[in-house]
């Protein structure tokens, strides 16, 4: 697929949506849009929490808590899931939030729960966050308005419209996608200063992804944040949480330490990630 991840701030230019990459990115969309429709089903109902001790859970990595986006549900995080707990030393647990939720300030305060209980059950004081689309948006409100960054170690966000988005203004009737727009409350919230945030965060964003317009919506740039914009090129929104390169980035990031990793003066982290 020539996929490649690389950090880079300068803006993608229109042509970019013209070229054979762009084509080749939408039947990649498509494909994973068909896998996804069959797996929905399985990720309605939320999935059965483990019983797990505090004793049992010790020597682990931080438990990672997967948050699906708008319209979908856990299904998304298969492959993503199955990677991340394949060498047993990290819980890995998703968050199915309501499909009919109006307002994602809601959303978050149910998170904020759903996070201190799990790191109750696994007797972790920090857990790993990673959020596909509104996903994102939710843990990073939850973070920065709701006290979360005591809790959460990393975010992760995949395809997040962090800057807001404009695609699909017939939507605008829903209350959630109108709390994505550029300039509406919670995108101004969310501009607000945030001094001490302890949690790092790594925003992952496409240049194929039709859902963020524009794409680099999906970068996040707040000079209170500790955060590292990584570009995937070569694919769209859909296939974020589930290309093999991305996966394998995503594991590493939460993998990788936290100490010693330099920051620029806007607060951005300047550590490169080697693909």
């Amino acid at each position: 697929m020539g996929l490649s991840i690389t950090p880079i701030s300068v803006p993608l230019p229109l042509a970019a949506f013209r070229s054979p990459a762009a084509l080749r990115a939408a039947v990649l969309e498509a494909v994973v849009l068909s896998g996804h429709l069959l797996l929905y089903p399985t990720g309605v109902l939320a999935e059965r929490l483990a019983a797990d001790t505090a004793a049992g859970a010790a020597g682990q990595r931080p438990p990672v808590l997967l948050l699906h986006g708008f319209t979908d549900n856990r299904s998304v995080f298969v492959l993503l899931r199955r990677a991340l707990a394949a060498d047993g030393l990290r819980r890995v647990e998703t968050y199915n939030y309501s499909p009919f939720t109006r307002d994602l300030r809601d959303t978050a305060r149910q998170l904020a729960r759903r996070v201190q209980e799990l790191c109750e059950r696994t007797g972790q004081e920090r857990i790993d966050l990673v959020g596909h689309s509104l996903g994102g948006l939710v843990a990073r409100y939850y973070i920065q308005r709701l006290g979360g960054d005591a809790r959460v170690r990393t975010l992760v966000t995949l395809g997040t419209p962090h800057a807001g988005t404009i695609v699909a203004p017939f939507m605008d009737a829903h209350p959630l996608v109108r709390q994505m727009r550029p300039g509406s409350e919670v995108m101004t919230e969310l501009g607000a200063p945030a001094p001490g945030c302890r949690t790092r965060c790594v925003a992952f964003w496409s240049e194929f992804d039709g859902l963020m317009s524009p794409p680099g919506t999906a970068r996040l740039d707040h000079p209170d944040l500790i955060t590292e914009n990584v570009l995937v090129t070569g694919i769209g929104h859909l296939a974020l949480p589930v290309h093999p390169t991305v996966i394998n980035a995503i594991r590493r990031t939460l993998d990788g330490p936290l100490a010693g990793a330099s920051s620029g003066t806007d607060g951005s982290e300047v550590r490169r990630i080697a693909i």
